[in-house]
Order: structure tokens, then sequence, then C-alpha cells
């Protein structure tokens, strides 16, 4: 039997930080022209084992083999060179640059006078966006793209440098279905060009679709690799987490009790329409539709976050218009946002602090001195009720996993003691067993006679959690269905494309 060839090697590949060993000789191979996918919950080293190929750590011991050449010592830069690239899993655009400026940076086109060729920047900048189809003027500004659209134009830099081997760290994790299936499409042309993807994600059903091979890690060790199509998502799952995970979806059934906040043909200068609707007592309200169909918009809009043109909101039976977020925190509302690391964490400060900003008023004392010692009990008291996984509350932020990360702002928002919660895209980015944990939170929140408004793309997890569904396409409010055995994934897309049918 002829020796399997293997476009990437890596073997025995350790890393050590001050007190920690993040990768314990795990190993990756990657054959020519394959998508290989790379799974693990959060902390299992994938982005660890991501970073140490780009060349941003260098292993502490380990070979790596690419194109059957051992590179050692290298950097970002000369692996670019080589031929590997990489979509970050978060996002950091340059928001005041223009859509061009941030595909070709540091590799800019220029004439015969050594200037910047403006003109084949942007020639060349609008074939890459109609590689991925995305219909932007490449002059316009990040900042005023959405968080899916920034993702899109992550895929058409990865896409631009012509690299053999594109690691593409959670690319779904900010687009919808539509997208998602367009981000396949360039990952099948790639592949059949020869060029390998190693693909990281938490969504199983997409790596079922799009996958060749998978390699599991946990805690920093290697467990096993497959071929795809001869493993199951439980498997996967048990491999992942150690443990078979029940269910994903973990809805309870609670009393669903009086009108909590009513909407009445809420409209916006430019971005919804005439949009009504009712939350109630203990009820998880699902809000669903692709990009640009107004879900985020609206509730910042009804959050205080944006003006309203017109219409009437009511928050526990009188009337609701705040100017502001913390009006709406003070009335008893949270916002958990979609953007954890843009509007969410304070990354460099700690997990005490992250978790009590919200709340920072009740701490204030004579003097208006904070009472640290009690910033400091609540703090602990909830790292333990919702199970945030950290050595001590004064870690930083940004040192947890993506998932702990998310629980943090759950925290931060139940110290508030809110009467209804906006989650935008709560499990976005966080792997399957970090997102049962969320799940269950939500249903614990609700049996307490909260409510929730839960925004989601993903279509399980929308149907698997909500007591009823509204969808939205650009801006108009399609429907709102009663989330019971009927309801189906194709009906929720065909509102969501702008498709009505009588039965529905």
């Amino acid at each position: 039997m002829a020796e399997e060839k293997f476009l990437l090697e890596m073997t025995g590949i350790t890393k050590e930080f001050p007190g920690v060993k993040a990768l314990k000789g795990v190993e990756l191979r990657v054959k020519p022209g394959e998508v290989h996918g790379l799974l693990g919950e959060n902390g299992a080293g994938k982005s660890t084992m991501m970073n140490c190929l780009m060349g941003i750590y260098q292993p502490t011991s380990g070979k790596i083999v690419f194109d059957g050449v051992e590179r050692k010592n290298y950097t970002p830069k000369e692996s670019l060179e080589f031929g590997i690239s990489m979509i970050q899993q978060e996002l950091s655009p340059m928001q005041d640059r223009s859509i061009m400026a941030n595909i070709w940076l540091g590799r800019e086109p220029v004439n015969k006078f050594g200037l910047v060729n403006w003109k084949k920047m942007y020639e060349d900048t609008k074939r890459v966006l109609e590689i991925i189809d995305l219909d932007e003027d490449p002059k316009t500004l990040m900042r005023h793209l959405t968080v899916a659209k920034m993702q899109m134009v992550e895929i058409a830099r990865a896409v631009s440098y012509d690299s053999r081997l594109i690691i593409m760290d959670e690319p779904s994790s900010a687009i919808t279905e539509k997208e998602t299936q367009q981000l396949f499409k360039i990952i099948r042309q790639l592949k059949a060009e020869g060029r390998s993807i190693i693909y990281i994600s938490h969504k199983l059903d997409e790596i079922k679709e799009i996958t060749d091979r998978v390699s599991v890690y946990r805690d920093g060790s290697y467990v096993s690799s497959a071929n795809t199509d001869e493993i199951t998502q439980d498997q996967i799952i048990e491999m992942m987490v150690g443990r078979s995970v029940e269910n994903l979806f973990p809805k309870v059934k609670v009393p669903i009790g009086d009108v909590v906040l009513e909407v009445k043909d809420l409209c916006h200068e430019t971005l919804f329409r005439n949009v009504s609707f009712t939350v109630r007592k203990g009820e998880i309200f699902g809000l669903n539709g692709l990009v640009g169909a107004g879900r985020t918009e609206l509730m910042e809009t009804i959050f205080g976050l944006r003006p309203r043109k017109s219409g009437t909101v009511l928050f526990k039976g009188k009337e609701f218009n705040p100017k502001c977020g913390k009006d709406s925190i003070d009335a008893g509302m949270a916002f958990i946002t979609e953007d954890r690391r843009g509007n969410g964490i304070f990354p460099i400060q700690d997990i005490e602090f992250n978790s009590t900003i919200a709340n920072i008023d009740t701490y204030k004392g004579a003097g208006r001195l904070l009472n640290l010692k009690k910033m400091q009990k609540d703090c602990a008291e909830y790292i333990e009720k919702i199970a945030i996984k950290t050595p001590s509350q004064a870690q930083l932020i940004k040192n947890l996993s993506g998932g702990n990360q998310q629980k943090v702002l759950v925290a931060r928002w139940l110290m508030t003691a809110p009467d209804i919660i906006i989650m935008d895209e709560p499990t976005r980015g966080i792997d399957v067993g970090a997102k049962s944990e969320i799940h269950r939170l939500i249903g614990e929140l609700v049996k307490e006679g909260k409510s929730v408004i839960m925004i989601s793309s993903e279509l399980p997890e929308v149907m698997g959690m909500s007591d009823r569904i509204m969808v939205m396409h650009e801006g108009d409010m399609m429907g709102i269905i009663e989330n019971d055995e009927t309801v189906t994934p194709e009906m929720l897309m065909e509102l969501a494309s702008g498709i009505v049918r009588e039965e529905q």
C-alpha cells in the first residue's frame, strides 16, 4: 500500500506558557486538496495549535513539515509567503479604513513610481468580492458593515492570498445559513483547485457537510482522527467533551404569564418598519432572519441604542421610550450583545470588573466609594452559580475561553436583576458543551419567571429553545409562529427569504 502524502504534518507539538502546558504532544496531518475539520471544546488547544502553525507562537517542541519541507522558527509573514493563510475567529478590522485597504494591507499594489495603484487595488478587490458574492463597494468603510459582512471580508482576504493551505477558524460564526452555503461553495472551489482547508467549527452539521476528515483535541491533547463519513455527530461530541451530551437544547416547559413587553408598529428611519409583537413572562421569544433583516437593529432600538421613527413600546404595562441603554437597565431590561469582543467584554479587565460593571451604582457607598467586598462576594457567587471555569475572579477575561466569556456576560446582566433579557446570538463561536450550558441557563432564567428574547441565526437553536419564533426579512416582520411539531427549518427559511405561503 502506497504511503499517504500530506501537505502538512505537525507531530509531537508541545507549547508551554508560564504555569500552563497548552499543548501536550499534539499532532495534525492534512492531505492536499482536503477539507480537514479541527474540533474540540474552547480551551482544547485548537487556536494555540494554529498559532504555532502560523508562526505567531514558536512550539516548545515538536516538528512542522509543510509541502515536504521542515519549517522552523518562522514568522507569520514567512508562513504567508510559503503558502499558509488564516481567517481568525475574532474579528479585528480597521474600522475607519475601506474594504480594499483591509484586504490588501501590507501588500498594496504599486505603480512604477512606487506609489499605491488605487485603480488596480479597486479592481482586484472587486474580483475577490465577486468570488465570495459580496455586493459591496470596495471603498466602503468597514465600520459601515454588519458583523456578518466583516466576516465575509475576512474570508475574501484569505482567498486573496492564493495560499495552498487556508485555516478557517469559526468562519460561519457571524454569517447566516445562506452565506454559509456561499462559503461552502467557495471551499469546494478551492478544494477543486487542489488547495487544503483546515476548518474549525463548533457547528457539527457543518462539519459533517463540508469536511473530508476530522481531528479532535481535548484539554491540550490529541484524541483521534477519522474520516467524516465514518463517524457520527454523537461520537464526535463524546470525543470532544469526554462524555455524552444528552440534550443540546434542554427546553423546559414553564407556565407562560402576562405580557411583559408589547411593541406596536415600531419603525426606524431606514432599518425596519411596522414591527409588532408581545413577549410574555416566562417565555423564550425567538427572533430569526438573514443578515440585513433588522433583528439586532430592532432590539437596539427597543433598548434605547438607536432612535425610533414611530411606534409604541410598552414595558411592564407602561410606555417605554429609553434615551440610552442605562434607562433600559434601570427599568429592568438587559442586552447581551452579538459582538462579544467588540462591545461586550472589557478584555484587559478581570472577571470581577466585567461581571459587576453594569450594576456598579449598587456598590457605591458613603462618599461614592465602592464596596469592594460585596463586589467580590457577588462575583464569586455567580462564578459558582453558572459554572464559570476560571482559577480566580482576578483572571483577565481575555484569557478565558469564548464560552466562559459568554457566561461572564450572562452573570453581568443577571446581577442587574432584569425582568427581560435580550440575547443576541448567545452561543456564537462557543463549543458544544458550553452551548448546552448556556441553553440550560436560559431555561433556568425562564423558570425564575424572567423573559428571554433570543436572536439566533442557527435554526436548530431557535427551534430547539423558543416558545414562539418571529421571522424578519429586510426590515419587515414576516410572521410569528407558535413553535410546535409542525414547524420545519424549511418554513423558517422561506419566511426569512421573503416567501409567504397561504398555509403559513
